[in-house]
């Protein structure tokens, strides 16, 4: 794998809306921070001014596969080069909510659009950055579903219909098991508490190892 040449961490949280990835981000620069490191903390669309516009955009306006795919590559072109190229450089680590790997579950499974084809447009938009560590959190689309209602009013990715959440989690986990190097699978069924300890681990794991 071609990764950032870089003295930080680098961990992006990966799953299908409810499944946790916000709380559990927040766990993980918490508990790095716990460790003395310097953390910075952040998420796809969004992350960088122009990327917070393009967000709106993106979760806001109706739009085809295609301006959908493009414009998610378009922030995380702005979002590598401009605020996490430089801050693993500094040897600040990075924790992030989201990252190609989204892309390519939503625009790619999800939706009409051909896997690989969405995945070298990132690779492209990001010259082939990957994170050392992708946390997937794993959830039945119905619970995932539930908890996403819970929360009120949706924006337009999180009112997608069933199947398109069914094939989001199978394509997550075929990315998954293509790359068992990089992904570390945790059930996000379990407590807030039991899935931030199963976190600890995986990031503990990768600095032991690194």
């Amino acid at each position: 794998m071609n990764r950032l040449n870089n003295r930080g961490l680098w961990v992006t949280f990966e799953g299908g809306d409810g499944t946790g990835k916000t709380t559990q981000a927040d766990h993980a620069r918490r508990y790095l921070r716990s460790l003395g490191r310097d953390v910075l903390r952040t998420r796809e669309p969004g992350g960088t001014p122009l990327g917070d516009k393009l967000r709106h955009l993106i979760l806001t306006e109706q739009m085809g596969s295609h301006t959908e795919a493009l414009l998610f590559a378009a922030n995380r072109a702005d979002h590598i080069r401009t605020l996490v190229e430089p801050a693993l450089a500094a040897g600040t680590d990075v924790i992030q909510d989201r990252y190609l790997d989204s892309s390519v579950a939503y625009q790619g499974y999800g939706r009409d659009l051909d896997p690989a084809e969405v995945r070298h447009l990132s690779m492209w938009a990001t010259g082939g950055a990957l994170p050392e560590l992708t946390i997937l959190l794993d959830l039945d689309p119905a619970i995932a579903a539930a908890r996403v209602g819970s929360r009120g009013e949706q924006d337009r990715i999180e009112q997608e219909h069933d199947e398109f959440r069914v094939r989001l989690r199978g394509g997550l986990l075929q990315l998954a098991a293509a790359e068992p190097d990089r992904f570390v699978i945790i059930d996000a069924g379990n407590t807030e508490a039991q899935v931030a300890g199963h976190v600890r681990s995986a990031i503990t794991n990768r600095l032991l190892t690194r």
